[in-house]
């Protein structure tokens, strides 16, 4: 069945043929392994009983006249974090942790809002209903303040309770878009045809419920920023390089984004790609959706996929490329603090091609937003670039 329009001739796509061989020959030889965390989906009599046992425990504290407290691995240490190259950052499974307590002045307001935000789970589940994080926000937002406040108990409680947020019955609503050869079909059996053209589709809030995925792609492209993103899709670089899948997360990305790539790879082991800008907090966000996040370690085996690949932009290439100095941008301190803290991680050593790129970067002192290639033609991203790296496997 062919979705794609016309693209590229055959022979385009060899290298592109001869990487993804690599990848499949990889997939079959890790056949059967999983990380130590990875689990299935429980059901929701399971985490209503987690969320009693929880209960349970407060109310046998307090009747030994105890103060409760609720204990949260601590998801913001480096000590707490093993790697592994085939599955991305982890919790330890004896990991530090942190106590909230609730005799405390530092803590008991956390404690209360954990204890709020339990409640309002655990009817929801009872229900078989759903709400966003906003929603929770919104039905007491006197007392959570603000919505940061909410996002970090309710990633606190996923972990506590060691399930998916979907778990949960929380959702979030979703800002990445997705373009190019793929159709699927939402758990309420809407049919969505994924376009090649310059309208982009919303990432779905609920991946889980994604079915019949159909796609002849030959790979993934991520793209770092939605102003780029755009501008693929307004030179109709989609269609040229057709089959293929351009998906954005507007910046740092949601979970449903993370997780959205995740399913393209389990589903068709095509080669992924990333596009960002040649600076610290670039290399941060692919290193986000290659190997996970601290904050969400405890569920980086629902959404890491360490095949992915940096395509661009590397340092290397502002040089390769004569990008003029007054096109750069120097780095400030906070950029070569955040570049230093991404060379001391574990996974660096394994990519000695990303370190020589980011001590280049240190070196120069200096960073360059995709944007800098329109120096050299207005389209020479979408006609030029782009092809080029992926015609002849200008990725690391």
């Amino acid at each position: 069945m062919a979705l794609a329009p016309m693209g590229p001739e055959a022979s385009f796509f060899d290298a592109l043929d001869r990487h993804r061989a690599s990848l499949l020959a990889m997939v079959k030889k890790g056949a059967g392994e999983t990380p130590d965390r990875a689990t299935r989906v429980p059901s929701s009599s399971e985490v209503l009983t987690s969320i009693e046992n929880i209960i349970q425990d407060i109310i046998k504290s307090l009747a030994r006249n105890e103060a409760p407290a609720f204990t949260i691995d601590n998801r913001s240490s480096w000590e707490n974090m093993t790697f592994e190259d085939a599955f991305g950052l982890q919790m330890r499974p004896q990991c530090t942790t942190r106590k909230i307590k609730s005799d405390s002045l530092r803590s008991v307001r956390k404690f209360a809002l954990i204890l709020k935000i339990l409640s309002m789970i655990y009817k929801l589940i009872q229900s078989n209903t759903y709400a966003t994080k906003r929603d929770i926000y919104y039905t007491e937002s006197q007392l959570f303040r603000n919505q940061a406040a909410v996002d970090s108990i309710i990633d606190d409680i996923s972990c506590m309770l060691k399930v998916p947020r979907r778990s949960l019955h929380v959702i979030s609503t979703s800002k990445g878009l997705i373009a190019g050869n793929l159709r699927y079909v939402e758990e309420d059996g809407t049919q969505v045809q994924c376009m090649c053209s310059a309208t982009a589709t919303a990432v779905p809030s609920n991946i889980q419920g994604m079915q019949n995925l159909v796609t002849d792609a030959k790979f993934l492209l991520i793209v770092e920023k939605d102003a780029t993103f755009q501008r693929l899709l307004d030179d109709n670089f989609c269609s040229r390089m057709s089959p293929c899948i351009m998906v954005t997360g507007k910046g740092t990305p949601d979970l449903n984004t993370r997780l959205l790539v995740k399913k393209l790879w389990d589903t068709f082991h095509i080669p992924v790609f990333t596009l960002v800008d040649a600076d610290p907090y670039g290399i941060e966000i692919m290193c986000i959706y290659k190997y996970g996040s601290m904050s969400m370690s405890f569920e980086a085996h629902n959404l890491t996929v360490p095949t992915i690949r940096w395509l661009g932009l590397l340092p290397s290439d502002i040089k390769r490329l004569n990008i003029p100095k007054d096109s750069l941008i120097p780095l400030t301190r906070r950029d070569q603090m955040k570049l230093d803290s991404i060379l001391r991680r574990p996974y660096i050593t394994y990519h000695p091609f990303w370190k020589k790129e980011m001590e280049m970067l240190a070196d120069s002192k200096t960073k360059a937003e995709i944007q800098a290639l329109s120096f050299l033609s207005s389209d020479y991203l979408s006609r030029v670039y782009l092809p080029n790296k992926l015609r002849f496997g200008g990725w690391i």
